[in-house]
């Protein structure tokens, strides 16, 4: 039974799916009060427990106490409400890329009761658009320097009437925070209740289409109080970096959830490039690290030339499959372990993880505590151990679908199940074996087939594509387009260049085709379907 919401716009009530589509929620650990404002727990709560003077972020040059954060997020709650007429349940999206200002314009609207959509700045107005559409958002605040796609979108859209903007850098000189310098530092923050929707994080899988899934505020918690508590063992002293985004349910966990729910701090770059980060370990002396094993190769690299990541305590790899070269170098060079784990948009973070004191190669680990975790087969029943699979997994997080949409796909007979294949050991550790989908994994970056082959078949020279990952040393692997010219059009050079153009133009330029391949025809079946397992076979 939902407690009374705080809303009194009731759309995401509305649209949870059924409940009785709801995975089974295993709660017990995981106690939290009837009402409660995850953004009031990691600000102005960190203060009274005497958190005030310590770091909580740092970036743009520059450190924030978490009493300069408190104050500044209810500046900023304050406009929210009494300038711009946010109303507690409003969906409010957030267009930035990793900065203290971004986290600020998150924490503020949830103390204001509204529902946040964090995006990627790499998106463009279609792809806002979906999200626009799907989650019926009002009220946008971006960073001015990526707001020509966030004012494309807005143009011709039937419910995004307000976008305003902030300053990602540390001058704070935009509209919002000009009208923040005006405001008091204090805000009755909306006592919204613990299963009132927080969040919706949008996952594209396997299609290209953005899938909304929605986490209460005690979701946000939940994973502090489970995977950063009992598997990073998160004190006040740690410092905290990495590359996914906060867009990412991923990054936000890692990057803001995980640390301030400890009094820890949490660095935050913009450009996160191995270098990058390098740097700011160094400069900083982080302590917890979360990025992709292609980065975690080039750390491995510079510490042959001299770099100091010694202050590294934990290093957290996740995105993409651990190779067993980069966990046996990084324990060689730093006698500590690699932490691999899986997570997912839809159970919002990390559910199975090796820990400090039990991890091995080509292992994805145990459940977190509060998750279960099995192997089942195509019949939903439960496979024996060494026996591949789908993962099923449950515990205090799990999938609730905007509008229910593929609702009963996802969850079945209260298990949550992964796109995943795996297989579990004697012992109860957990391996991962193969994707179940056509999903690409670049270099941490989840990325749909279907949706770059959309946009190379918006070009007119392409008559046919089929869009697969082809291995590559440096990321991972690469998207490959297999492509079938128009009549009139010759394979070149500069015709390969103009398509990967016209895919970062359409799309986030990151889903581009790294590799071209022009062919002739393309495999099918005798229906028409593409047979990408043989243009994968082919390699």
């Amino acid at each position: 039974m939902l407690r009374t919401s705080a809303h009194t716009d009731t759309f995401s009530r509305d649209n949870l799916p059924a409940q009785d589509t709801w995975p089974d929620f295993l709660l017990d650990g995981f106690d939290y009060p009837d009402r409660l404002n995850t953004a009031v727990e990691l600000t102005d709560v960190m203060v009274d427990k005497g958190f005030g003077d310590h770091t909580a972020l740092i970036g743009n040059g520059r450190r924030r106490t978490y009493k300069e954060l408190t104050d500044w997020t209810n500046r900023l709650a304050n406009v929210l409400v009494s300038n711009l007429g946010v109303k507690p349940g409003h969906r409010v999206m957030i267009r930035s890329a990793n900065n203290p200002a971004m986290v600020a314009c998150w924490l503020a609207a949830s103390k204001a009761g509204a529902v946040v959509i964090n995006t990627m700045p790499m998106l463009r107005a279609a792809e806002l658009a979906k999200y626009v559409d799907k989650a019926e958002i009002t009220h946008a605040l971006c960073d001015t320097r990526l707001m020509d796609e966030m004012t494309a979108c807005a143009k011709d859209s039937q419910f995004l009437k307000t976008v305003v903007g902030f300053d990602g850098t540390a001058n704070h000189d935009a509209e919002l925070d000009r009208l923040a310098l005006e405001k008091p530092v204090a805000f009755d923050a909306v006592d919204t209740a613990q299963d009132d929707v927080a969040l919706i994080g949008f996952t594209s899988g396997s299609t290209g289409e953005p899938k909304g899934t929605m986490h209460f505020h005690r979701d946000l918690l939940a994973i502090a109080d489970g995977y950063a508590k009992e598997v990073l063992n998160v004190t006040p002293r740690d410092v905290f970096i990495g590359s996914p985004p906060l867009a990412f349910t991923f990054g936000l966990g890692g990057l803001a959830i995980f640390p301030m729910r400890f009094g820890a701090a949490a660095t935050l770059l913009e450009n996160a490039s191995p270098p990058n980060m390098i740097d700011v370990i160094e400069k900083y002396r982080a302590t917890v690290c979360f990025t992709a094993p292609t980065a975690y190769r080039v750390m491995l690299q510079a510490m042959d030339e001299g770099a100091d990541l010694s202050s590294l305590r934990a290093a957290v790899s996740a995105g993409e499959t651990l190779p067993g070269p980069v966990y046996d170098e990084w324990i060689q060079k730093t006698g500590k372990p690699m932490l691999d784990g899986i997570g997912a948009t839809e159970m919002l973070h990390i559910f199975i993880t090796n820990r400090f004191s039990d991890h091995r190669p080509a292992c994805t680990g145990k459940p977190v505590g509060g998750y279960e975790a099995k192997i089942i087969g195509p019949d939903g029943k439960d496979l024996p151990a060494g026996e591949i699979g789908r993962l099923a997994m449950r515990g205090p997080t799990g999938c609730r679908y905007l509008r229910g949409e593929r609702q009963q796909e996802y969850v079945q007979n209260g298990w949550n199940i992964s796109g995943d294949a795996f297989f579990m050991d004697e012992d109860g550790y957990f391996h991962f074996a193969a994707r179940n989908d056509d999903i690409i994994v670049s270099s941490g970056y989840t990325i749909a087939g279907p949706e770059v082959e959309a946009a190379l078949l918006g070009h007119t020279a392409v008559a046919e594509c089929a869009v697969i990952g082809a291995p590559d040393e440096a990321r991972g692997s690469v998207v490959q387009a297999h492509v079938v010219l128009s009549e009139g059009y010759e394979p070149n050079e500069g015709l390969t260049k103009e398509l990967q153009d016209h895919v970062k133009a359409t799309i986030a330029p990151f889903k581009y085709p790294r590799s071209v391949v022009f062919a002739t025809t393309l495999p099918k079946t005798e229906t028409g379907k593409i047979q990408r397992f043989k243009l994968k076979a082919q390699r």
